[in-house]
Formats: structure tokens, C-alpha cells, sequence
């Protein structure tokens, strides 16, 4: 399997694709997964991120590519990925297709994970993570429970807003998203690529719809 979860930041690519690592066997390749990673860390490519991200911006083309590339050279990604956050924009889709014919794994398929604009905001305008475990909550949708908080896992939570959750710079998010990324749906879709997938509702119901999707 050789895909990639392309939506709006808060469809649920995370999500499923954690769900699909489990069945099929293949890793996740998040880059903002990693950028937080190194954002933590505090490397030289993890400030310029952090400024980046903080302002709603994408990170540039060739820290992305660089990154994905180093990430597909690793063993286990030797019988297939899951793309989470990448490509965002027709110039990033062109280079990773040209970088993806260069180590021969070409896609197999682009599953867009698609969410109305008005659950989006939702979604990530109440999200909030338990600083102890990572343990994801919404405020709206699915707070913490009490007790016992965080599925018992922390006796007291410390939950906290990450600053590209902010409602300002989710409006700016959202806003690069409909002008750089959306039109990746009709470039994938004129290569016979994209398959769209109901991603409102039921988690186990929308892992439900994506394994329809991807049979």
C-alpha cells in the first residue's frame, strides 16, 4: 500500500491513518509529526518550523521533500506509506511524484478526507492535549473524562492549546488550505488517483468507509 490521506487540517487523517498502520502493515509518514518532533528537540530545522507553523504558514518545499525522502529510505517503509500532511500544494505533488518514480513506489491512491468547513473549526478550535501523555481531547466533541481523566492513564491532566490551534491562525490554516492545497482534488482526480471518503461521524464508521475505499 502506497498512499496518501489528503483533507483540511482536522479531517482525520491522523487518526485513520493510525488505524491503517495496524491492518496493512506499513508505517505513517506525518511530517508534522515529525516537525514537532525536531520542533521539541529544538534542531536548527525545528525553530525555523516552529515560526513557520506558529504563523499558520507551510514549512518550505525543500525541508518537506527532504524530510519524505530521508523517511522512505528507512526499512520499514520497504512494502508501503501512509503520506499524512504531504503533498499540500500541485508544486509539492509534482516533486514527490517525480521522487517517488526515482525509488520506484509510485502511488496506488489519494483518499480525500472530506469534512465541512464548519466541523473543521470546531474540531480544531477545541482540540487540547494532556501535556503528561498526549492524550488528544475536544472541549466541544469529546472532552476529558472525570474521573477517570486521560483513560486513567494521568491522575491529573495538564492539558493544554497548541498555537496552531488558535482560532486566528486555524482561520488563516484553513484559508491556505482552500487556496494552495484543495486544488491537489482535481490533480490527483485527473490522474484516476483520488477516492473521497465521508470523513463526519463515528471513528470506527469512517475507518469503515476508507477500507471500502481502499478495496
Amino acid at each position: 500500500m502506497r498512499i496518501v490521506l489528503l483533507g483540511a487540517p482536522g479531517s482525520g487523517k491522523g487518526t485513520q491513518a493510525q488505524r491503517l498502520i495496524n491492518r496493512y502493515q506499513v508505517p505513517q509518514i506525518s511530517t508534522g509529526d515529525l516537525l514537532r518532533a525536531a520542533v521539541a528537540a529544538g534542531t536548527p530545522l525545528g525553530l525555523h518550523a516552529k515560526a513557520t507553523m506558529d504563523a499558520g504558514k507551510l514549512v518550505d518545499d525543500g525541508t518537506m521533500l527532504g524530510i519524505i525522502r530521508e523517511r522512505l529510505g528507512e526499512p520499514d517503509c520497504a512494502n508501503g506509506f501512509i503520506l499524512d500532511g504531504f503533498p499540500r500544494t500541485i508544486p509539492q505533488a509534482d516533486a514527490l511524484t517525480v521522487l517517488l518514480e526515482e525509488l520506484g513506489c509510485p502511488l496506488e491512491a489519494v483518499i480525500l478526507m472530506a469534512v465541512d468547513s464548519e466541523q473543521l473549526f470546531r474540531r480544531l478550535t477545541g482540540r487540547r492535549t494532556c501535556k503528561a501523555c498526549g492524550a488528544v481531547f475536544n472541549v466541544y466533541t469529546a472532552p476529558p473524562s472525570v474521573p477517570p481523566p486521560c483513560g486513567g492513564r494521568c491522575d491529573s491532566p495538564d492539558l493544554f492549546q497548541r498555537p496552531d490551534d488558535s482560532e486566528a491562525t486555524i482561520g488563516k490554516r484553513l484559508e491556505v488550505y482552500e487556496g494552495q492545497t484543495r486544488p491537489l482534488v482535481e490533480y490527483y482526480s485527473a490522474r484516476g488517483l483520488l477516492r473521497e471518503v465521508d470523513a463526519e461521524g463515528d471513528i470506527d464508521v469512517v475507518t469503515a468507509r476508507l477500507e471500502a475505499a481502499l478495496a
